[in-house]
C-alpha cells in the first residue's frame, strides 16, 4: 500500500515551488492563499522536514524542499505527457480472444465484424492455436477450446450448443458416374481424414450399420478448415461439424449427400476466470457469442 501525502497536498506544494508564492499557487489552484499556506504546514508535518522559509516579502524552499520540488516536478511531467500521449483514436476495451484454429476461421472471424458493428467501443484481437492459453496471467480474457477440458477451479466453462456431423462434398461428387448417393457409394471415394475430430469416419460407419466397410485410405489433416478446403476442391468425401461447414454449404461450394443429420455432440467450449466473467466486455462478447451459436445450430 503506497504511503504518499494527500494529493491536494502535493499539488499545493508543487504551484507554490515553481510560482515561489503561496498566494500565485493559490489563484493557479483556486483556493485561498491562507488555505495553501495551512496546507504547506500540514504537508511539512507529514514529512517531518521544513519545505520553505517564510521571509518577509515571500517564501524560500530549503534544501530538502528544493529536492523535493524537483523529483515532483519531474512526476507531474510524466503524468502530463501520459495524459497528453492518450491515443484517442483507441476505443476504451481491447478484448483478447484464443480460439481452437479451425473454429476461428471458419465460424468467428467471419462474423466478428457484426460483434464490432454492436460494439463499437470494443476492439478485438483474436489469437488461434491448439495450445491453451494462461487466463490467470492475462495472456486471453476468452479461451474457446475443442474436446474435453479439465479446468481449473477458478475457471467457468461455457459449453457450446451440440455441432451435427455431417458427410460433405464438392457438388459433382453427386452426379454422373460413380456419383454418391448411398453409404456404399463411399468405397469408390477418398475418405479425407480429420485426425483431432471428436467423430471420425469409423463412428459414423459403425452408425449407419457398415462396420464392417474398410475405410479407403486417404488425405490427413490435423484442422478441421483443411480438410474442408480438400474438399471444396473436389479431392474427397469429408465428415465435418455442419456448424463449421455452414459458409461453404450456403455458398453452394459444398453439399450434403446424405442429408443434415448426423451424430450431435458438444465440442468445443468457452472458458474464462470466474472473477473476470461480470466484465462488461466479457459479457457482452458471451452474448454475442452464444446467440450466434443458437441460431448456427436450428
Amino acid at each position: 500500500m503506497r504511503t504518499l501525502p494527500a494529493l491536494r497536498l502535493i499539488q499545493a506544494f508543487e504551484a507554490a515551488a515553481r510560482l515561489s508564492s503561496f498566494a500565485a499557487a493559490a489563484t493557479e489552484i483556486g483556493v485561498t492563499p491562507s488555505a495553501i499556506s495551512h496546507a504547506m504546514r500540514t504537508l511539512e508535518r507529514e514529512v517531518g522536514v521544513l519545505l520553505f522559509h517564510r521571509i518577509t516579502r515571500g517564501i524560500v524552499l530549503t534544501d530538502a524542499g528544493a529536492r523535493y520540488a524537483a523529483r515532483l516536478s519531474q512526476a507531474f511531467s510524466t503524468m502530463e505527457a501520459a495524459t497528453r500521449d492518450i491515443d484517442r483514436t483507441v476505443k476504451a476495451d481491447i478484448l483478447t480472444v484464443h480460439s481452437a484454429p479451425s473454429f476461428a476461421a471458419q465460424w468467428l472471424m467471419p462474423k466478428l465484424s457484426r460483434f464490432s458493428v454492436l460494439n463499437p467501443e470494443i476492439d478485438v484481437r483474436l489469437n488461434a492455436s491448439l495450445d491453451p492459453v494462461d487466463l490467470g496471467a492475462g495472456e486471453a480474457d476468452i479461451d474457446i477450446r475443442y474436446g474435453a477440458i479439465r479446468p481449473a477451479p477458478n475457471i467457468r466453462v461455457v459449453p457450446f450448443p451440440e455441432e451435427t456431423f455431417v458427410v460433405t462434398c464438392a457438388p459433382h461428387l453427386t452426379q454422373g458416374k460413380d456419383s454418391i448417393k448411398e453409404p456404399t457409394d463411399l468405397v469408390r471415394h477418398t475418405l479425407i481424414q480429420s485426425e483431432i475430430n471428436l467423430f471420425r469416419w469409423r463412428d459414423w460407419l459403425d452408425d449407419n450399420k457398415l462396420d464392417h466397410m474398410e475405410i479407403p485410405r486417404g488425405l490427413r489433416f490435423d484442422r478441421t478448415f483443411m480438410a474442408i478446403a480438400a474438399a471444396v476442391d473436389g479431392l474427397g468425401v469429408a465428415l465435418e461439424s455442419r456448424l463449421m461447414l455452414q459458409r461453404e454449404l450456403d455458398s453452394g461450394v459444398l453439399t450434403l449427400p446424405f442429408g443434415a443429420n448426423g451424430r450431435r455432440l458438444v465440442c468445443h467450449r468457452m472458458l474464462v476466470l470466474k472473477s473476470r466473467e461480470h466484465i462488461p466486455k466479457i459479457k457482452a462478447f458471451r452474448t454475442w457469442l452464444m446467440d450466434g451459436l443458437k441460431q448456427s445450430s436450428l
